[in-house]
């Protein structure tokens, strides 16, 4: 069942594979800090506009609405929906806040740094519970799930394009660090696989998924 998963989404994983191999290897050629000066130095005033609305993507609000729209449209989506949302949503929790508790963020972590970092003005900026970051584990759950239920499969690249864009805000906007999102990524991704493989003959019995 994982195999013919990984096959009928593969314009999800495979680019989300490479993105993981690609990050990973950053991480390990440069350090956090240096990571996240490369990112900030390559700050832009339309990217300071847009990242703020875009990061929402990510927000568990966005994936609790569209498991309730889902309800509405067919129970069993919808009940999966939400157990994505909860699996990983709780995971990402007990990481943030019992595992790696109070874990600094960039804005404390750099509070004493001589670099001057690109903040956008007005932007409320936290400054513990760092790793993972919370709403790219939201973002990857939701928009992996939205993958597997399609039924035009070629749409996975599409959704993990706005997954990671999602990551990438956090980062931008100076709430995490490459590796909270990072972190982030792996567990909304596994978290919705697991769900989906538990779930998926229920739902398959009251048929049509989204997508078609």
């Amino acid at each position: 069942m994982l195999f013919e998963l990984l096959r009928k989404n593969r314009f999800f994983f495979l680019p989300y594979v490479l993105m993981l191999a690609v990050v990973g290897v950053l991480q390990v050629l440069y350090t956090q800090e240096q990571l996240m000066q490369w990112i900030n130095f390559r700050n832009d005033p339309v990217a300071d506009l847009l990242f703020p609305y875009i990061t929402y993507l990510g927000d568990g609000i966005v994936y609790v609405l569209l498991g309730l729209i889902l309800l509405f449209y067919n129970r069993r989506v919808g009940l999966m929906a939400l157990a994505s949302f909860a699996l990983s949503s709780l995971t990402s929790e007990f990481l943030k806040k019992i595992v790696f508790a109070n874990s600094p963020r960039p804005l404390k972590f750099f509070e004493h740094s001589p670099y001057k970092y690109h903040i956008i003005d007005g932007l409320d900026i936290h400054t513990i519970n760092s790793f993972p970051s919370g709403h790219t584990t939201t973002a990857f759950a939701m928009f992996s799930l939205l993958a597997f239920l399609s039924n035009r499969k070629e749409r996975g690249w599409v959704l993990l394009g706005l997954a990671t864009l999602t990551g990438y805000s956090r980062v931008y906007l100076f709430q995490h660090f490459v590796e909270d999102a990072y972190v982030g990524s792996l567990v909304g991704t596994i978290s919705t696989v697991i769900v989906y493989l538990l779930m998926y003959r229920w739902v398959r019995k009251n048929e049509n998924l989204t997508g078609n």
